[in-house]
């Protein structure tokens, strides 16, 4: 009999998917992107032969079916054959394969269901759905297990098909809550259900937009729901094992590797967050009170995110102190829906657990989003499940923090020399490689008679001309740059992928906007220059002797006049 990946129509968690098994060959009907992210983890390599039979091509039953190719072609190396109801469904598949998924032919065969030889196919029943698919809607006739299938797709009438609902036959009928055109409304069609089983026919109900709603009004009619593939004993093996191998990677890559920086446990804490929980995405976020900021540490399926504090469920979860879920998140004011607008990803549920410090601060907050069943987040048993890696993250972060805060400057917030030897030996560890092909310059500058400013002005002065200055050299970073305080005035930029001449010119554009500034010196307005000496970074030398070289042409600009830039 069949068995679903899912039974949800366009807008559920799960879309509507099914599968059988004959002779060592796996058949599914339709294959939406959420049953491919499911068909990942059976053992395809163990069939001979994958087919799927398609209904018609809505995305929510034929959006995974690129991917499903593309991922039997190059990881699980067995045959796959996509069956079209119709010639029309063929055309349009062959074109959405081909030019909009990419799929090379030879990865795959395209093949009308009249042409398909099985014994397990029947024959194709054509049926009315949307207007713009008119003519290109089907469902089938199917023999499994030796006995007859009837399974209707996404349709508007029992017509076509119950003229071939027999005593014994089993019946998969779409079915909807909600009264449309295009569906089978639960209340005009109950009467005709209690009819099928009266006749000794088996009733199986998917593609449901609303299981309860559905269940209510279907009870007593003899009906049932298509029955969903259950997490057994394998599944939560396989939970295990995946667990199992992220606290041992975990443990070999922090205890026993050169890895010197927390972002490889978040990113293994927040993967592990996911899988406990069976979420779609998971993200720690850390809380930047100073600026009023969050940002993720890690996330699994987006990039970096920085948001103010006071917007989105993580703010609102760090503000109220407490953990945080919706299982209906567009209907929450609170939610930020700009990383949705952007990627075109729908959030259905979220849970976001806040984490805290040895002292009860909390600092950050871990949160999951799209939990993989019907029901969403459970805020007692999913707040167990995570309460571990939570702690975990919050030490951690703590950690993280402690730190950071020993590698930067209070004054000027820039990375000091600590900080400068640490990304040498992170960062910057792949330049250090003679005849790697890598190219990284560096400039250290100097502000030019800054002892004449605490002489005239006062430290007070002093301090603000130096946070001044840092600020005007930070801005000038690309993202491959990284800029230090050497020390009293003295400034050191590394530039990766730069060579000299562009360290030069960087140099010089600091210099000239310095030397046009007026500067706020505790309440004095004055203009200061600074001097640059550059050098292209040589790995065969040590990290003292790059700073050696710069700090020799620095000497020289100093000594030949100052407010200038010398790189030879």
């Amino acid at each position: 009999m069949l068995r679903f990946l899912g039974r949800g129509s366009a807008f559920a968690q799960e879309h509507n998917s099914a599968y059988f098994e004959a002779d060592n060959e796996l058949v599914l009907i339709d294959c939406p992107m959420s049953s491919f992210a499911k068909l990942k983890a059976k053992a395809l390599a163990s069939f001979s032969h994958v087919y799927v039979l398609i209904t018609h091509t809505h995305g929510d039953h034929s959006g995974g079916i690129g991917m499903l190719i593309d991922y039997i072609f190059f990881v699980v190396k067995v045959r796959v054959t996509i069956v079209a109801p119709s010639k029309e469904v063929c055309d349009d598949l062959r074109y959405f394969l081909k030019n909009i998924e990419g799929c090379n032919d030879a990865w795959y065969e395209l093949v009308e269901a009249k042409d398909l030889d099985k014994p397990w196919l029947s024959e194709v029943i054509p049926t009315t759905h949307t207007e713009e698919l008119a003519g290109k809607c089907f469902g089938y006739s199917l023999q499994i297990e030796d006995r007859k299938v009837i399974y209707t797709g996404d349709t508007n009438t029992m017509e076509p098909f119950e003229k071939h609902l027999t005593e014994g036959t089993a019946l998969y009928m779409e079915i909807a809550s909600m009264k449309t055109d295009v569906h089978l409304f639960c209340e005009e069609v109950r009467e005709k259900v209690i009819d099928y089983v009266a006749k000794g026919v088996q009733v199986f109900l998917m593609h449901m937009d609303n299981e309860e709603k559905i269940e209510a009004i279907m009870k007593g009619t003899g009906a049932v729901k298509a029955p969903l593939d259950e997490v057994d004993m394998e599944d939560n093996g396989k939970m295990l094992n995946d667990i199992f191998g992220i606290t041992d990677s975990l443990y070999k890559d922090m205890c026993m590797s050169d890895h010197k920086d927390h972002a490889l446990l978040f990113s293994y804490l927040t993967e592990l967050a996911k899988i406990i929980v069976n979420a779609d995405r998971a993200s720690f976020w850390k809380w930047d009170k100073r600026k009023g900021e969050l940002w993720t540490m890690s996330a699994t399926g987006v990039d970096k995110i920085v948001i103010p504090d006071s917007t989105g469920l993580v703010g609102k979860s760090l503000r109220n102190r407490k953990t945080v879920i919706t299982n209906d998140p567009y209907s929450d004011p609170d939610f930020n829906r700009e990383v949705d607008k952007k990627t075109g990803y729908v959030t259905k549920s979220v849970l976001v657990l806040p984490v805290a410090d040895i002292n009860g601060s909390f600092i950050g907050a871990l949160q999951l989003v799209n939990k993989n069943d019907d029901k969403g987040f459970d805020e007692v048993e999913d707040t167990r499940k995570l309460s571990l890696a939570a702690l975990v993250c919050g030490i951690a972060l703590e950690s993280e923090t402690f730190l950071e805060e020993s590698h930067h400057d209070k004054l000027t917030g820039l990375k000091n020399r600590m900080g400068f030897y640490f990304d040498f030996g992170g960062k910057f560890k792949e330049y250090l490689i003679p005849d790697s092909g890598k190219t990284m310059s560096v400039f250290i500058c100097d502000i030019d008679k800054f002892k004449r400013v605490n002489d005239t002005y006062g430290h007070n002065a002093g301090d603000d001309v130096l946070a001044f200055a840092s600020h005007l050299i930070e801005s000038a970073c690309g993202e491959k740059d990284s800029v230090y305080r050497w020390g009293g005035e003295e400034f050191v930029m590394v530039m990766r992928d730069t060579d000299l001449a562009g360290a030069a010119e960087k140099a010089e554009a600091v210099r000239v906007k310095l030397m046009e500034s007026d500067i706020d010196a505790d309440g004095t307005i004055i203009r200061c220059t600074m001097s640059f000496g550059c050098a292209l970074f040589d790995p065969e030398k040590t990290i003292e002797e790059n700073i050696s070289i710069a700090d020799g042409r620095l000497y020289t600009a100093k000594e030949t006049g100052r407010n200038r830039v010398c790189f030879s």
